[in-house]
Parts: C-alpha cells; structure tokens; sequence
C-alpha cells in the first residue's frame, strides 16, 4: 500500500487506538445498513462498528460463512465517509490465505476504515489452527499498519477443549504478538477470567455486551477497555419492527417515539452516501 493511503488513515487509526485508552471503556454500536451507522453518529457515538450477522441477515444470508465480503466492503466503504472512525467485522477474513486477508485491509484502508475485527471461530464451530491465524494477522497488520485489528478468539463461543482460560490466554497472547492491536473475547462474562486476560496481555481487552451479563460499569472496573453490541441492536430494530407492524394490523395501541421524519431520514444519504 502506497505512504498516500497509509498517511491519509493514520489519524483515523490513531483517534480510534486513543478511544481504547480512554478513562471509560469504549461503547461501540454495532450497525447493519448506513442508516443505522449514520443515526448512531448522529446520537453522539465516538465510533461506530458493524455487525456480521446484521449484514448477512439483511442481504438473506448466513453469517459466519464468508459470504458477504461484497455486502461488508460495501458497507464499510459507504460508512468510512461519516466523521468518525468506523471498524469493519469481516468475519474469518472472507479467504483462507493470510495475503488475501491482506489484500481486503489495504481495499478497506484506501476507503478510510480506522479498523478490523477478525475472527478464529468457523463455521462449524471449531477453531482455526492457532499458528494460522497468527500468520493472518500478521499479513494484515504488515500490509496495512494503519488498521486497528481487533483478534477476536470464539474459545468461550466454540465450547469443547477450547473454552478454557489456558486456551483463551495463550491465543490472545500469539495475536497480540502477530500484531493485534485489541483482543476479544466473546461469550465471556465471568469477572475472574476477565481481569486474568486483562493483566494477561497490554492490549485492550473487548468483550461482547449482554443484557443479562456484566453492567458497562462492573466490566470498566475489570478493566475492559471496549465493549461491543454485537448482533443485539438488529435483532432488537427486527423485533421493534414486528411488533408494530403487529400492533397496527390487529388496531392495539402503536404509538413510536422519536423516528425520524421522512426528510431527516433522507438528509442522512448526504452524510453516508457511497458513489
């Protein structure tokens, strides 16, 4: 990648590696379409991620296969346009060779993303090969060193041999290692393991937010430094979206709050539009 696109995405990198150092952890919404990631922006968040499973779902296939590289480029590419820094999940990497993962963080830094989280868990559940997934990340961090790679290791989400705290440990400390600048580790919310990975490496620890887990406030005094919606806010928007539509067919009460107008709904293409 040419010194030009390397500059020119440094100050997106370095703003998003300064919210990870921040005195609050990092609350990073997770959205699907450049509606939700502009509305986001528009309420005041610092960054803005995006969600796999909210962009396969919406373009009617599944996640967690590599199939949506085309949908997520897209996205990622439309939304690096908002004033701030934006962080792309591409899943595995949408390719088995540690160049080609590569070759999508050079395509997304020239589009001015700030960051990647990329993924070891598969599609059926297993996990890939430790040693692979640290030549992946260190492909990804030598071709485009002005992208923030969030190493994400599925071991709590797998389940098997892998869930363990051992296991955990070892593959965050190996992409660390490789380069990652964050670590993450959903499916985690019991508060030893948490503050073990904490001291257990210096980069910043991510863990996925649940509603039914640790509050945003116990997990910053783990000392958790990102903590990620995921997939919630989709399924939620989904389920919104039903109900109403349920309520208006069958004349119960529906009264939504707070949508945009249709003309501030338009006013968003402005910010997010993609050529």
């Amino acid at each position: 990648m040419s010194t030009t696109h390397q500059a020119a995405n440094a100050d997106r990198f370095a703003e998003f590696r300064a919210l990870h150092q921040a005195e609050a952890p990092l609350l990073l919404p997770n959205a699907w379409d450049h509606a939700t990631a502009a509305a986001l922006v528009e309420r005041g968040f610092a960054a803005i991620g995006t969600t796999s499973l909210g962009v396969a779902i919406a373009a009617g296939k599944p996640d967690g296969v590599g199939g949506t590289r085309e949908e997520t480029v897209r996205l990622g590419v439309g939304i690096a346009r908002l004033p701030v820094p934006v962080s792309v999940d591409i899943e595995g990497g949408f390719a088995e060779r540690p160049e080609q993962v590569a070759a999508l963080g050079v395509e997304l830094v020239r589009a001015g993303v700030a960051g990647v989280n990329i993924e070891d868990g598969r599609a059926d559940g297993s996990l890939t090969d430790a040693d692979h997934q640290v030549a992946v990340i260190a492909a990804l961090k030598e071709a485009a060193p002005t992208l923030f790679v969030n190493a994400r290791t599925d071991t709590y989400w797998a389940g098997g041999p892998g869930a363990s705290l051992d296991e955990t440990t070892r593959r965050i400390r190996a992409y660390r290692a490789a380069g990652a600048d964050g670590v993450f580790v959903p499916g985690l919310q019991d508060e030893a393991a948490i503050e073990t990975l904490v001291g257990a490496t210096d980069a910043p620890l991510n863990i996925l937010y649940s509603p039914t887990g640790l509050s945003r406030a116990r997990l910053a005094k783990l000392g958790v430094r990102r903590i990620s919606t995921g997939s919630l806010l989709f399924r939620v928007a989904v389920q919104s979206a039903v109900d109403l539509a349920w309520a208006v067919a069958h004349d119960e009460e529906a009264a939504p709050t707070g949508a945009p107008t249709y003309a501030q709904a338009q006013a968003m293409s402005e910010v997010y539009r993609a050529d």
